[in-house]
């Protein structure tokens, strides 16, 4: 393996670490968003208000996109054995 096949391999792991997490990121950036403007305007500080939604909020986004990460990790795998293979 040379070096410029590492670094494809490498790139390829990033990207596919970025497409696999960005779903629930951006559901929990979206629920922290909504807790953080709800404490805003009503002058609540309860530490648990923000935790407590984003936990059950991220769980739920996990089983619903826990098929297209499978599917997505899945075919990184594909490639990486295809590599391995093809030497």
């Amino acid at each position: 393996m040379t070096g410029a096949d590492l670094i494809d391999v490498a790139r390829d792991a990033i990207f596919t670490l970025l497409i696999v997490a960005s779903p629930v990121m951006a559901v929990a950036l979206f629920v922290g968003l909504i807790i953080a403007l709800f404490q805003a305007l009503t002058q609540i500080q309860e530490m648990t208000l923000t935790f407590v939604p984003k936990i059950i909020a991220i769980f739920l986004s996990l089983l619903v996109f826990m098929p297209f990460m499978g599917a997505t990790l899945g075919s990184f795998m594909e490639r990486i054995a295809a590599r391995i293979v093809g030497g």
